[in-house]
C-alpha cells in the first residue's frame, strides 16, 4: 500500500499552490501551516534544495470527529500536501490517511480516515483533470 497520492502537473510552482489550495478548499479543508522546505534547509544547513512546499491541510469537522474517536491521533494531524519542483513538471502528493491510521487499532477512526482519504483524492484529482484539459 501506497502512503501518498500523488499528481505532477505543468505551470508555474505558486500557481500550483494556488490551484491545490482551491482544490482543498472546495473538499472542506483549510491550510494551517505552511512549511518553505527551500528556504528552511538554506537558512538551517546552508545547502541549495529544489522548490518543495509543505501546506499542512486540516478539515476541521473531520478533525474533531477523528479527536472524538481517539485523542493521540492529533499526533497525525494535519494532512501534510506537499508541491515540489521534479525535473518534469510540479508534484503534489497527499498523504493517504488510510495507510498512516494502519498504526491505530481503531475501526472507527479507519472509516474517518478513508473519508478524509476520498477528499484528499478528489483535491488532487481535481489538478490531473485540469492538467489534462490543458495538454
Amino acid at each position: 500500500m501506497s502512503y501518498y497520492f500523488s499528481t505532477k502537473v505543468v505551470g508555474a510552482f505558486d500557481d500550483v499552490i494556488d490551484r491545490i489550495r482551491e482544490a482543498l478548499k472546495t473538499q472542506g479543508f483549510g491550510i494551517i501551516s505552511e512549511i518553505d522546505m527551500q528556504a528552511a534547509l538554506r537558512e538551517k544547513i546552508g545547502v541549495d534544495f529544489r522548490r518543495y512546499t509543505i501546506l499542512g491541510a486540516c478539515n476541521p469537522a473531520l478533525a474533531y470527529e477523528a479527536l472524538q474517536i481517539e485523542d493521540k491521533v492529533g499526533t497525525m494531524l494535519p494532512c501534510n500536501v506537499v508541491v515540489q519542483e521534479r525535473g518534469d513538471g510540479i508534484e503534489v502528493a497527499a498523504i493517504d490517511p488510510v495507510a498512516s491510521m494502519q498504526a491505530i487499532e481503531n475501526h472507527e477512526l479507519n472509516a474517518k480516515a478513508a473519508v478524509v482519504a476520498n477528499k484528499l483524492k478528489a483535491a488532487i484529482e481535481t489538478l490531473r483533470m485540469a492538467a489534462e484539459a490543458v495538454d
